[in-house]
């Protein structure tokens, strides 16, 4: 991760023939499961939807993170759609 002048965040994210996803600017990973991932970014909550995830690489220290699987989907969350999307929070937080 690197900031760019005053308060500005950046992320860098890596999609790899839909097979290996790796971010950087990770803050924390709130839940995992095999069919999807909710991350704390620099840049807003992050979900990685698809199949046979797992975790190939963390370093919340160093804010990176490696996932490996299918991966369908990447969409981040504002507070709007946050808000809106109260299950796709339960589904993860049952």
């Amino acid at each position: 991760m690197v900031e760019q002048g005053k308060g500005h965040k950046t992320q860098d994210v890596k999609l790899i023939s839909r097979k290996v996803l790796e971010l950087t600017g990770v803050k924390n990973v709130e839940s995992f499961d095999s069919e999807e991932f909710l991350l704390d970014t620099e840049l807003g909550f992050l979900t990685v939807a698809g199949q046979n995830l797992h975790m190939k690489h963390l370093s919340l220290e160093q804010g990176l993170v490696a996932i490996e699987g299918h991966v369908n989907s990447l969409a981040y969350l504002d507070g709007a759609t946050a808000a809106k999307s109260k299950g796709l929070f339960g589904k993860l937080f049952k």
